[in-house]
């Protein structure tokens, strides 16, 4: 692989909110672990090269998290210009899910593509959506807009697998929602597995604790061994959803808006 298919990963920690885990893990009760205070952090990802800049998720509006108590450490939108992204320069889209903390600000892109599973589109324009265990976790006007933007032909899905570009592939996975999907990243660093809500914790992957909200167990198990061939035969770096210690694990952002508050994977090549 040259190094012109190789990419920078940016990470950026927009929001956070304090939960309990029996509030984040489905039927944790019968796990028999002593619940406890965690931390929950809200987080978009950016991948770029010389070549091309590409946004994975948007994360919650201000609608969005005011409603549900979430708190900003950083409006999305103003993380995206501290990153450089240029909203004029369409850059292309990647949905994981359509849950309002991960397609709140889409509306910031309005010339972009969008690429994401069909099983997610579809069934986020279906009737289902309104139902109650679906519909807490979306926002009416949201869904409007994917809907509009699938009739701009603004929207490209896929079924299972989709090369973005060279060193950028998507997959559905399912298990969250019937569309989640992974992002695998090619970096100076080695390949990373963008996991989304596939995988919201480390301690999710590591014990396979399922999240609270769910449309498929088994396919959230399937997800997690999908995610583990990957780390045991290609991956090196694993970004999780929602952790707080993901900035920790990676190269810290120390200046400008967002010290603190981002961390990268790998190099950027600057544009000749």
């Amino acid at each position: 692989m040259s190094s012109s298919d190789r990419y920078q990963v940016s990470i950026v920690k927009f929001g956070t909110r304090s939960t309990m885990k029996s509030d984040v893990y489905l039927n944790f009760h019968i796990y028999k672990m002593d619940d406890e205070p965690i931390e929950m952090d809200y987080f978009f990802w950016v991948i770029r090269n010389a070549q091309r800049t590409v946004v994975v998720d948007t994360g919650f509006s201000k609608h969005g998290g005011e409603v549900r108590n979430r708190t900003f450490l950083i409006e999305p939108a103003a993380a995206f210009a501290a990153l450089g992204v240029d909203p004029a320069e369409a850059p292309q889209v990647l949905v994981t899910h359509g849950h309002y903390d991960h397609i709140g600000n889409l509306d910031l892109f309005p010339e972009s593509n969008i690429i994401m599973a069909g099983a997610e589109l579809d069934f986020w324009l279906s009737s289902f959506a309104a139902r109650k265990q679906f519909r807490h976790s979306v926002e009416g006007e949201e869904l409007d807009y994917l809907k509009r933007a699938a009739g701009e032909g603004r929207i490209k899905t896929f079924d299972h697998e989709h090369i973005i570009a060279p060193g950028i592939r998507m997959f559905r996975v399912g298990g969250h929602t019937p569309g989640q999907s992974i992002v695998t990243v090619d970096t100076s660093e080695g390949q990373v597995v963008l996991a989304s809500d596939a995988i919201h914790y480390y301690e999710e992957y590591d014990q396979d604790l399922p999240f609270m909200f769910v449309n498929d167990v088994r396919e959230v198990y399937a997800g997690f061994d999908t995610i583990r061939q990957l780390m045991a035969t290609s991956a090196k770096h694993l970004v999780t959803g929602h952790d707080p210690s993901t900035l920790e694990r990676f190269t810290p952002v120390t200046a400008g808006p967002l010290a603190g508050l981002a961390a990268t994977i790998g190099r950027k090549e600057e544009k000749s």
